[in-house]
């Protein structure tokens, strides 16, 4: 039985930040002293966003932001502080737009939910403020010092709600992150699968949908506590 849910948040939720990412790349591009498209700056800032993230010790989200890009900058030979530049991104982080479909999963559901985010907790604070969103229990990776997949995000979760794995179902967009950190915590995989891309061999997925509106009235979630 589905007593609970864990939720992600950005690109879930509410719309992650691709679009101001592909900005502040284009920005990077257009000062750059070598030849580099805005697609090699943004594969480049996102490559060492990731490393950063995964270093050790723990660092908070604002943090790894900036340092990739600030490697990303030097790599394309471009003067500037990378801070400036990823304003706009951290600005974007307490004022996303919901996505479709958001407000009205939440409302039908009749089960707690706990928000699970790889986030720092001011702006995840102010997005959900921002839409006066009402949840049962929040998770992020500034207060656990772990980003998904690392268990520890999703054994936070289930702590939060006081539920076990087999009782909760996960929902997220990211296959890395969120459908095999989610799997590999024996939790079932609600995927939001925003760009239809192919869903991964070998993880058994409760529901593909293409956003939160899919999942409404889906049989996964028709069950109550």
């Amino acid at each position: 039985m589905v007593r609970g849910v864990l939720l992600d948040f950005y690109g879930t939720v509410v719309e992650d930040d691709d679009e101001v990412m592909t900005a502040i790349a284009a920005r990077v591009a257009a000062g750059a002293t070598r030849p580099v498209t805005p697609e090699a700056v943004l594969h480049a800032w996102s490559r060492a966003y990731q490393a950063a993230a995964d270093r050790v010790p723990f660092r908070p989200l604002r943090d790894c932001a900036r340092d990739g890009l600030a490697a990303a900058m030097a790599e394309a030979g471009c003067t500037g502080d990378p801070a400036q530049l990823c304003a706009p991104q951290f600005a974007y982080w307490r004022t996303a737009p919901l996505r479709p479909g958001a407000r009205e999963f939440l409302a039908t559901l009749g089960v707690p939910v706990c928000l699970v985010s790889d986030a720092d907790r001011s702006d995840l604070d102010a997005a959900i403020r921002l839409h006066g969103l009402e949840v049962a229990a929040v998770v992020c990776s500034e207060e656990t010092g772990a980003y998904k997949p690392d268990p520890a995000m999703f054994a936070a979760g289930l702590a939060a709600l006081g539920l076990t794995a087999t009782e909760v179902v996960h929902v997220g967009d990211s296959l890395a992150a969120d459908v095999a950190g989610a799997a590999a915590a024996g939790i079932p995989v609600a995927w939001i699968n925003r760009h239809g891309r192919p869903a991964p061999p070998g993880v058994p997925l409760l529901a593909e949908v293409t956003g939160l509106a899919g999942l409404i009235g889906h049989p996964a979630f028709r069950l109550r506590s």
